[in-house]
């Protein structure tokens, strides 16, 4: 058996950790994973899909498959088998079975891959020795920390005896009437006030408490051989690299929130009535055109700050065209809305709850219709003598939108240098580190439906795609818009504010 690679990946077939066993390039494991969602067959109940090449294994985990890519020519038992293996770990370091919680534990992952797999074939392991071998737990380790505590403890006690015993030669000086005898040339008064600050050091500093408030692991759950402690030195290479304009996340809540687009600062002058109009998108496209999927969630939330505020009513300008679906709260009046657009409790004796974000009606758009796609990215690499010739256009299908802080993030290969960038419309930044191309737009509106790039450097075409894209608008896909906010008793009107954002989850061409 040939075990080429295993992946966790999503539905759509985007990998999320992928490990390979022979000389495999990113480009060719991310075109493999994308094209395996394509070949799976729905009506059957197969484990197993085959194309020219190689083999698909997979198992679905939930939201997610775990798949391996072997050779034609391996025994799709043994495949089997270590499939079931490889599932099995999953859960071993993931509590859920999640993207967010994969990605977070995808190196404890890795090192639990390898010790299944070697060089492409399978290790006689089972999951309790992959378990022993990924904590590395050493017994010389923990005889070099015995020894070593044990010094420091001898180390200490000495240090004790000795400080007594200079006090107290230094106390029978002082009742004899003589001075401190000299030690290594030094005089007696520079000695003493040494010996003093030891001795006060020592006896005054009160012991410290005993562990109680960490309690001790025991050794077998304990993973040893950690390497390096965070300090001065890891400290100085972050700062090092912020200075340099690398973008540093520190924390798991930052993790989350680039998972999300930019989202739009909220309006200065808020009302006691605020409402809160937010749309995202997600879309993936075919790099030869083609809409996979489009999704757009769409939510107006209400906010009320005032008691007498409470008791209103909502109307709603629904201009949409493009056939999104609608759905309110259920304690929202459903009738009164299908009939008159407003949106008000069923009891219009109560009121609105006050201080607390409450989503009134939500929408939700899903198509696969090209015409309805808002911005179209299409790249033409081509390959010349000298490497290879991109070019990139960008054209707004929605003459209705206005794109605020566009950027396209193009992938490059590595190792081959900078590209060499020509006709350009906005500007571009080149991030070595990343190998990664960012064409950022300040604006695409009516007036600046298209633009183009090029630029040419070594690589093949499948190196330059999948293209990632990122934007903020303050006009909404769908327009769904509020009104005016009025009382249900009087009728007369309520001011209100409100706020729209449009924004991306997830726009990528592959």
């Amino acid at each position: 058996m040939v075990l080429l690679a295993a992946a966790v990946c999503t539905k759509a077939g985007k990998a999320i950790v992928s490990r390979q066993f022979v000389e495999m390039t990113r480009t060719r494991v991310e075109g493999l994973l994308a094209a395996f969602p394509k070949l799976m067959n729905t009506g059957k109940q197969h484990t197993f899909v085959e194309t020219e090449s190689v083999r698909y294994v997979y198992q679905p985990l939930e939201k997610l498959y775990m798949v391996l890519i072997t050779t034609k020519n391996s025994n799709i038992l043994e495949d089997l088998e270590t499939l079931r293996l490889f599932s099995r770990v999953i859960p071993e370091y993931c509590r859920v079975l999640e993207e967010s919680e994969i990605s977070e534990h995808c190196f404890d992952l890795i090192f639990a891959f390898d010790e299944i797999v070697a060089l492409g074939y399978r290790e006689n392991v089972n999951l309790a020795q992959i378990r022993t071998f990924t904590e590395m737990d050493s017994h010389e380790e923990k005889v070099f920390r015995a020894v070593r505590e044990t010094q420091e403890r001898e180390a200490k006690a000495e240090m004790k005896r000795k400080a007594k015993e200079l006090q107290r030669a230094r106390q029978d000086a002082e009742r004899a009437g003589k001075k401190s005898p000299g030690f290594g040339g030094f005089g007696s008064s520079g000695m003493s006030s040494i010996i003093s600050a030891t001795i006060i050091t020592d006896t005054i500093e009160p012991e410290k408490p005993k562990a109680a408030s960490a309690p001790v692991r025991s050794s077998g759950s304990s993973k040893a051989l950690k390497l390096g402690v965070k300090g001065k030195e890891v400290d100085n290479f972050v700062d090092k690299l912020k200075s340099e304009g690398e973008n540093i996340i520190t924390s798991s809540a930052g993790r989350k929130a680039s998972e999300a687009s930019k989202v739009l600062q909220p309006p200065v002058n808020i009302e006691s009535v605020h409402l809160r109009v937010e749309e995202k998108i997600s879309l993936t496209c075919g790099r030869d055109g083609g809409l996979q999927n489009m999704e757009v969630l769409g939510m107006i939330t209400l906010k009320v700050a005032d008691e007498k505020n409470g008791r209103i009513s909502i109307l709603i300008n629904n201009n949409d065209k493009k056939g999104a679906q609608l759905q309110t709260h259920p304690h929202v009046d459903k009738k009164l809305f299908n009939t008159e657009s407003l949106i008000c409790l069923k009891n219009q004796e109560k009121s609105f709850p006050l201080n607390s974000d409450l989503g009134v009606l939500k929408w939700r758009l899903q198509s696969t219709d090209e015409s309805l796609i808002p911005l179209t990215i299409n790249c033409w690499p081509s390959e010349s003598g000298s490497g290879c010739d991109v070019n990139i256009e960008y054209e707004l299908q929605d003459a209705g939108l206005e794109l605020n802080d566009v950027v396209i993030t193009i992938p490059l290969p590595s190792g081959v240098g900078a590209p060499v960038v020509g006709d350009l419309d906005g500007q571009y930044n080149h991030d070595s580190r990343k190998n990664i191309l960012e064409w950022s737009l300040p604006v695409i509106d009516e007036k600046n439906k298209s633009g183009s790039l090029e630029f040419s450097m070594d690589g093949k075409p499948n190196d330059f795609f999948p293209i990632h894209v990122s934007f903020v608008s303050k006009r909404n896909f769908c327009d769904i818009q509020v009104a005016k906010v009025t009382y249900i008793e009087e009728g007369s009107p309520v001011k209100f504010s409100s706020e729209t954002s449009f924004v991306v989850d997830k726009y990528e061409i592959l």
